[in-house]
């Protein structure tokens, strides 16, 4: 995949993230929707919201059933990578997952070359253990040539073990399909992008759902770019959809300093870190 980040110089790459409003169960506008905001961007890579095909709020593990998709054979899988050949870019995107009896709330990395890999939500947040099965995957890194990237979905930003992971893993970059409720997780992850000297690429959704009686949730957008240094570099509206593109030097991420004399990683003492 050099080719893809020689566009503009030696070391930059293009990022974007995908701040959408779907409509539940709505697959296929869902994904044409997408398909239709994204073809003309040139960028290397593209972050789009958790469950950005299907909408949120399940009610019955029979609407699991209908709307998940076995990865990377399913039908939202199969567009995504003609969109990803045709627009010569990497795509971050999170769907529901089946495999076997198992759903999961996954998210899938396409590539112009074909599918890269996967990572199910480790963390899963309130209803969501009615209908999904907790991750089994891990938090992998993939390798993209100049830049790794690792998954993180939604809630696994309140959990500080997951970025820190990542990193240690080697992680440049950080991709966070998302689906926040909460407001507390735009200013956390500047916490997690500084703490692990990493880039972080949320993409969130807007909009609200309450079907079938339940308490309404309220999306609250603001999908953002932050980086290796905490800054926010770019951030999407509350209620605006839309793409947002920047340049960055994903090898910054490499350099683990804080002073002269004190490194992230190399100042760490995990013989102290044990529970007792």
């Amino acid at each position: 995949m050099q080719r893809l980040f020689n566009r503009y110089h030696e070391s930059a790459m293009r990022v974007g993230i995908y701040q959408n409003h779907p409509a539940f169960g709505e697959v296929r506008a869902n994904v044409e929707k997408a398909v239709q905001d994204l073809s003309p961007v040139q960028a290397d890579l593209i972050v789009l919201p958790e469950l950005f095909n299907t909408g949120y709020q399940f009610v019955s593990s029979k609407e699991i059933a209908r709307l998940a998709e076995e990865i990377p054979s399913g039908k939202t899988c199969r567009t995504m990578l003609d969109l990803a050949r045709s627009a010569k870019t990497v795509l971050v995107f999170g769907l529901a997952e089946k495999e076997g009896e198992c759903y999961f709330n996954s998210a899938a990395v396409m590539g112009p070359d074909g599918f890269i890999g996967k990572y199910r939500k480790t963390h899963l947040f309130f209803e969501e253990k009615d209908y999904f099965t907790a991750g089994d995957t891990g938090f992998p890194v993939f390798d993209l040539g100049p830049a790794r990237i690792g998954l993180m979905i939604c809630f696994d930003w309140w959990f500080p073990e997951a970025a820190r992971t990542l990193a240690l893993n080697g992680s440049d970059i950080i991709c966070h399909p998302a689906n926040l409720v909460l407001p507390h997780c735009q200013w956390a992850m500047r916490t997690r992008a500084l703490e692990n000297g990493v880039f972080a690429l949320t993409a969130n959704r807007i909009g609200t759902e309450s079907r079938h009686g339940k308490k309404r949730l309220t999306f609250t957008g603001e999908s953002q770019i932050v980086d290796n240094a905490g800054n926010i570099r770019g951030r999407l509206g509350k209620t605006e959809t839309g793409v947002l593109l920047l340049d960055i030097d994903p090898s910054q991420a490499r350099d683990k300093a804080i002073t002269k004399r004190n490194d992230r990683f190399a100042d760490r003492r995990p013989e102290f870190y044990h529970v007792s």
